[in-house]
């Protein structure tokens, strides 16, 4: 079995199912999490679920799965917007990487519709609702081989 697949959720994702359930529906992250390690597990992958309110701390996980991760799947939320240094993290490493928006940021303010994280990713989902996790762990699992 390959190294572990990095599910790294950024700011606010914590208060999924809480915040805005109207743009972010009403699964939790714990829900999403938990059908994440199932759905890996069906497709011989074992996953990482982690989430963090600070930008310092993604870019330490990141960092840390150059030795421990197969690929990374990021859910930066704010960060997309901001954020070069999980970008140069990104850049760093080696896997695939691929990105996921709950909403589409395309239909929301202009200043969603650019994200550093694109610049690295070798795909991105938004707009499916949490269901872009599922679409991302099937073509991690397609990449990976």
């Amino acid at each position: 079995m390959p190294k572990p697949i990095h599910i790294l959720n950024g700011p606010n994702l914590n208060l999924l199912g809480q915040r805005q359930p109207e743009v972010y529906g009403s699964e939790t992250l714990v829900d999403v999490e938990k059908w994440c390690a199932t759905m890996a597990k069906e497709l011989g992958l074992a996953c990482s679920c982690l989430q963090s309110n600070h930008e310092g701390q993604l870019v330490d996980w990141i960092q840390e799965a150059r030795q421990s991760a197969s690929g990374i799947i990021i859910n930066p939320g704010a960060y997309s917007h901001t954020s070069v240094a999980i970008l140069d993290a990104l850049n760093a490493f080696d896997g695939p990487v691929l990105e996921v928006h709950i909403s589409n940021i395309h239909k929301r303010e202009a200043f969603r519709h650019h994200s550093y994280v694109s610049h690295r990713a070798d795909g991105v989902i938004a707009g499916f609702g949490t269901e872009g996790y599922a679409l991302a762990l099937r073509r991690m699992a397609s990449l990976l081989g």
